[in-house]
């Protein structure tokens, strides 16, 4: 497994995140939207199903969109045009800090079944949202990490980055915390999960914080293959050449 290393800017667009926390208000309509993953599979999907937890907070949860448009639901359609018989539980929960992620992360485990093969984990945004300690977070996401890798579960790791005006000390301590821990664990890195919408207006929602589902569609493009090949080889996936 691998941790990506890239050097990213985050733009102003991030201040907002300090204005408005990923609670559990009332979600904004959002626009209905086709994407390329609407389209049937030019690949059969193949093999045994692959179980996915898709851990989080409301970024994972679909914060603001219908039903079948969050990142956990397109991304496992991604998956599955591309021969991947992905099955995704989404547990995500708006509002989540890492340390109500960690409270509850042995009850979700011990509720899939089977044990999730893969993890993708994003937490961290409400802890910067709220000017938490960063060491707290990275202590809450090294327990979570540590016990998804010690349940023998393969781990992606969706980076957060701290909003500018938070200061150049807090970004000092939260920034490094999504890749030393990647590297630690041997998680794969997506170092900055939100990348792809950053300065797009028109793929975020009114609220500047959560993604449109087009805004969702262009996120799954840009990380599908880092799930993809997070992913343990079978016996059935070492044949296709894709693997």
């Amino acid at each position: 497994m691998r941790a990506h290393a890239k050097v990213l800017l985050v733009p102003s667009l991030l201040l907002p995140f300090l204005l408005s926390a990923c609670d559990k208000a009332a979600p904004p309509v959002p626009e209905q939207t086709q994407s390329a993953v609407d389209t049937p599979p030019s690949i059969p999907v193949m093999g045994p199903e692959r179980p996915i937890l898709a851990f989080g907070d409301s970024l994972l949860a679909g914060y603001g969109l219908d039903d079948g448009e969050s990142y956990p639901d397109r991304l496992e359609q991604a998956l599955r045009a591309r021969g991947v018989n992905a099955k995704i539980a989404n547990a995500g929960v708006s509002g989540d800090t890492t340390a109500a992620g960690l409270e509850r992360l042995d009850f979700t485990l011990k509720s899939q079944s089977p044990t999730p093969e893969l993890a993708i984990v994003s937490l961290g945004g409400n802890d910067m949202l709220r000017s938490l300690p960063p060491a707290e977070t990275r202590r809450n996401l090294e327990e979570i990490l540590k016990r998804l890798k010690g349940d023998g579960i393969r781990i992606v790791l969706l980076g957060m980055m701290a909003a500018p005006n938070l200061g150049k000390d807090y970004a000092a301590n939260f920034n490094p915390i999504y890749p030393q821990l990647a590297q630690k664990y041997g998680a794969v890195l997506v170092p900055f999960f939100l990348q792809p919408v950053i300065d797009k207006p028109d793929l975020m929602q009114k609220d500047h914080v959560h993604p449109t589902a087009i805004g969702i569609d262009a996120i799954v493009t840009a990380t599908v293959d880092d799930v993809a090949d997070a992913l343990p080889k079978t016996a059935e996936a070492s044949a296709d050449p894709r693997s």
